[in-house]
């Protein structure tokens, strides 16, 4: 048993994963990290999610579960920050935990990843096609129901069409290299913000005052709605908002002097994309009674409609419809590096850690693209939400106890971090326990489809990880 114990415990020898990540081309700078990182944030979350809370959880209060969450996302970005500066690994949290804490604990930080990156992917896909819907619509043009939105035989729909062409036409992008990809997603972000800002104008122009009151509803018992029960269980479904961290992380091999330009643009995303959420979930509940937006997709676009601001409706649902392809980009390019990692570390088949001439984890990117295509096409939208913050979560929470292991090994083994989580050793400590409160706050399918996706992982990692992975292959040659 101290035997099988210890083999979980093995630990990867970073300059292993150096070897093997100089393939990749370093060309992300700073401001193609907060391109990626704001392009996932203020993705389809800005666009959908404060209607959604609002409805659900919080009412006129879903501001204030925004500031929550990213406080609870700052504290875990900035441990992002330090570890990123010292292991500049493709894989984020799966390599870096691989490193500090052993195989076992990096493939479950992993498997908690990929969910998170899987499910990301689906959901930011079920958005773009509610808002390509409903701009064609707005054109009395309708596909037939049945290929809407996800399984749901009430509803009539069974399976959701432009999801899954989404998906395709972006996978298609992202197998042309890592730069040009970059440079379409700085153009996307910087058009996508310069929309927002003018939603922002126009709608406090209609803005009732009485929509705010009460901003605090009361709490529903037997329900997450309402008082501070509410506002926390809309920090837990709003935590899709900040997977943005780990999708830049997850191009760190990628970076141009990741030691510095890492922390500058998890930071950078962090103040740009709360500032807009703030500002646009304000707005929203402003227009209209926060019941209004009940199982609506596309609430500003819908709000501006409903004002009468057909034109800017319009625009903004044409830059929705573009620029959510921003974050569809970034947690993809993301998605498909983490899978690179497990194959490159012999936890899944070796296949997947094949990179292209172009400097492209093809391999990796068609398995995760066409997988995702499926999920994204069957599942429905807020039931896609709730379980990419789950593994959001999980990520966050390694990461923070990981300071624990890295500071002390920092300028020994492991290079000296360029950028310091401040507060230590009681700031990590927070930042793992925040997330713990919050994770604790997701409805119980979530905690449910978590603990499942965990016994598939155990049963990957049992029957054919531990044997065929490279850290065991060396450990049998010695």
């Amino acid at each position: 048993m101290k035997k099988f114990i210890q083999r979980l415990l093995w630990k990867q020898d970073p300059a292993l994963y150096r070897s093997k990540d100089a393939k990749l081309t370093p060309s992300l700078r700073t401001i193609d990290l907060i391109g990626l990182g704001t392009g996932m944030v203020v993705g389809t979350a800005i666009f959908t999610l404060p209607g959604i809370v609002a409805a659900e959880h919080t009412g006129p209060a879903v501001p204030l579960a925004f500031i929550v969450a990213a406080i609870g996302a700052g504290l875990s970005a900035l441990a992002y920050a330090e570890t990123s500066s010292v292991l500049p690994f493709a894989g984020s949290a799966f390599s870096w935990i691989n490193v500090l804490f052993g195989e076992f604990f990096g493939w479950i930080a992993g498997w908690a990843l990929l969910a998170e990156y899987f499910i990301s992917v689906a959901f930011v896909a079920s958005g773009w096609s509610a808002y390509m819907q409903g701009f064609l619509a707005s054109f009395d043009i309708k596909l037939p129901v049945a290929l809407t939105g996800g399984f749901n035989p009430q509803r009539g729909s069974y399976v959701d069409l432009l999801a899954a062409i989404a998906i395709l036409a972006v996978g298609i992008l992202i197998s042309r290299g890592v730069h040009q990809v970059s440079r379409i997603e700085n153009i996307i972000v910087s058009v996508k913000l310069l929309v927002i800002l003018m939603f922002i104008v126009v709608g406090m122009t209609a803005i009732h005052p009485q929509n705010y009151s009460p901003f605090i509803p009361p709490h529903v018992a037997g329900t997450t709605f309402g008082g501070w029960q509410g506002i926390l269980a809309g920090t837990a479904q709003i935590f899709i908002a900040y997977v943005g961290f780990d999708a830049i992380a997850a191009n760190t091999a990628e970076t141009i002097n990741p030691q510095k330009t890492m922390p500058r643009g998890l930071i950078g995303t962090l103040i740009l994309g709360t500032g807009f959420f703030i500002a646009v979930s304000l707005v929203l509940v402003g227009m209209f009674k926060y019941s209004r937006y009940a199982n609506n997709a596309e609430p500003a676009a819908w709000a501006l409609r409903q004002s009468g601001h057909y034109l800017t409706a319009n625009l903004l649902s044409i830059v929705a419809i573009v620029g959510i392809f921003s974050a569809l980009i970034a947690i993809l390019l993301a998605s498909s590096r983490l899978i690179y990692a497990f194959g490159r570390d012999g936890l899944l088949p070796r296949g997947l850690g094949h990179i292209d001439h172009k400097h492209v984890p093809n391999h990796a990117l068609w398995m995760i693209t066409f997988l995702a295509m499926i999920l994204g096409s069957v599942f429905p939208f807020t039931f896609l939400a709730t379980l990419v913050s789950a593994g959001t979560l999980v990520a966050f929470i390694f990461v923070s106890l990981g300071i624990y292991a890295l500071r002390p090994r920092e300028g020994k083994d492991l290079p000296a971090a360029q950028f310091k989580m401040p507060g230590y050793p009681v700031l990590p400590a927070i930042s793992a326990l925040f997330s713990a409160v919050i994770f604790w706050g997701l409805n119980a399918d979530a905690k449910i489809m978590m603990v499942l996706w965990f016994l598939i992982g155990l049963i990957i990692y049992f029957a054919y990880g531990i044997r065929h992975s490279i850290i065991n292959q060396e450990h049998q040659s010695k």
